[in-house]
Order: structure tokens, then C-alpha cells, then sequence
């Protein structure tokens, strides 16, 4: 049987769930899990990545995650190489941790990323066992609730806009929304040819991918709308660290340059860009 296609382009939003080996906890600890976390902060870090939600559980993790320059593969080859080798380490065993390939589910964000969001805190079964998004305190829930300090890695600003502008507002109607009963199930048992979740539109555009033709490197429509560095950081030195931030976020996510394009741009380095994104 054929490998599913993985489809990757800057600005590409993917479900992604990696399982240990049938049998093995892919945490055996506390102490595991921050290790973790500390890797995904690092290759957050390295790749530019925005993880919108995420949950561990014994048997593996999910997550959603957006990577604005097209580097799904290497990032999580990083992310469980290095994870992997530092659990046989404390734990002097040998061998992969993980079972097999990631999976990977790309979807259209507009319609699914709250859906897909609330099903990766909610939908795994080791978390309904624990009735309800505040039981598994290794998830992004608490964080974008309000109820704890968000980590680095996590961004929180796409969920939270679509409950409105003000903060606390839209942390209590996330809540709310988290707190309502799931009606027809996994918003990812909807996806197609197991690679794929989207409106008719979206599934049209990528179809030509499944069948074998080869995508853009700059994605879907993506670069012809987008404006250049030069007109979006127009007048930079006259406008305030805030408004720099926010045009550092337009040109990364919603025009797909990478780090180190904007770094070159403004004279920061690509970390620095990083952080400002992720803040």
C-alpha cells in the first residue's frame, strides 16, 4: 500500500498526531513530557511554526500547526529525532519511540481550525476518559482559556479572534465553546482521501495535487496577492515597537515571508523575528 501524499506550501495548516510503538508510553513522567515541550519549543523556534493547539497523552501527541514557510517534514523529523534520542537516554533503552510516520491531515483554516482545535483537546480518548478539556492538564486548553500562562510556543491570536477583539471576552466564549456538547462527531472523519478536510472549493484546489501534479513552492494563490517587504515596512522608523510587531505577523502569516526575509528586511536576526511572531 502506497504512502498518503504529504502536500506541503507556506501558509499550509495541518492536524498532526504522531503514536508511540503498540505497548510503549511515549511519556513515562512528568519529567518526559517537559522534555518534550521543550523540543517543540525549539523547533517552533528554528522553523517559524505556529502550533494553535496541542494535547500528550501516554500514547503520543496532536497538535495543530501552521508552518508559514513549508517545512512540515524537516521540522518534525527535528522535532521526534531529537525527542527520541533523549528518551533512550534517560531511560538507557534503544530503538524508535514513535511508530512509524507522522500523520499529517491539511485542512482549510477559515472553516476548520476551530472544529479541529477543540477535537485535539476533546476528541482523543484518553481525554474523554477524563471527562473534558480541563482533566488533561498537558494540553493547550488552560492556556488559551486563560487559566495559566500560555508557553512560548503557542499561539493563541487565531483561535481567540474568532470570539472577538477584547481578550477576556473571547477567553470566556472559548471556554463556553469548549464547554458545549460535540454534535456528529470528529471534524476530521470528514477529510478526504485521508490527507485533505476543506469546503468543495478548497478540495478542488488541491485535487490537482492528489493527482500527481507537482505544487507551487509559494502555494496556492499565495504570492500574487502578497505585497512586497519594501511596501508593507514603508516608514518603519516612524512607527512604534507595537505596530512593528504587527506588520513583523502581516508579512510572516499572511504573506508567507520567511524569518530570516523579514530579519534581512529590517535588520533583526531570524530569532528575533521569531519571538515577536510567537509572542
Amino acid at each position: 500500500m502506497s504512502r498518503p501524499l504529504r502536500i506541503e506550501f507556506p501558509g499550509a495548516i495541518y492536524h498532526v498526531e504522531s503514536k508511540g510503538r503498540p505497548g510503549m508510553a511515549v511519556y513515562k513522567d512528568e519529567e518526559d513530557r517537559k522534555r518534550f515541550l521543550n523540543v517543540l519549543s525549539n523547533v517552533v523556534d528554528r522553523f517559524g511554526w505556529l502550533i494553535h493547539s496541542y494535547i500528550l497523552m501516554d500514547s503520543g501527541y496532536r497538535f495543530v500547526l501552521e508552518i508559514p514557510e513549508g517545512n512540515l517534514s524537516k521540522g518534525m523529523r527535528q522535532l521526534n529525532g531529537v525527542y527520541t534520542q533523549l528518551f533512550n537516554k534517560r531511560h538507557d533503552v534503544r530503538g524508535p519511540v514513535f511508530q512509524g510516520r507522522f500523520k499529517s491531515v491539511l485542512f482549510e483554516k477559515k472553516s476548520f481550525l476551530l472544529p479541529v482545535c477543540r477535537d485535539v483537546v476533546l476528541g482523543s480518548r484518553e481525554s474523554k476518559k477524563n471527562q473534558g478539556s480541563t482533566a488533561n492538564s498537558w494540553s493547550s486548553y488552560k492556556a488559551i482559556a486563560g487559566q495559566e500562562k500560555a508557553p512560548q510556543f503557542l499561539y493563541v491570536k487565531d483561535v481567540l479572534s474568532f470570539f472577538g477583539k477584547r481578550e477576556e471576552t473571547a477567553r470566556r466564549k472559548y471556554r463556553e465553546y469548549m464547554r458545549k456538547k460535540i454534535v456528529g462527531g470528529s471534524p476530521l472523519s470528514d477529510r478526504k482521501s485521508q490527507v485533505l478536510l476543506g469546503r468543495p472549493k478548497f478540495l478542488n484546489e488541491m485535487k490537482p495535487i492528489l493527482e500527481g501534479q507537482r505544487l507551487a513552492k509559494k502555494g496556492p494563490k499565495l504570492v500574487r496577492r502578497r505585497k512586497s517587504l519594501k511596501v508593507l515596512f514603508k516608514k518603519i522608523d516612524g512607527k512604534t515597537r507595537e505596530m512593528r510587531n504587527q506588520l513583523i505577523s502581516e508579512a510572516h502569516i499572511d504573506h508567507g515571508y520567511t524569518l530570516m526575509e523579514i530579519g534581512d528586511e529590517l535588520g533583526l536576526h531570524y530569532t528575533t523575528v521569531s519571538k515577536v511572531i510567537n509572542k
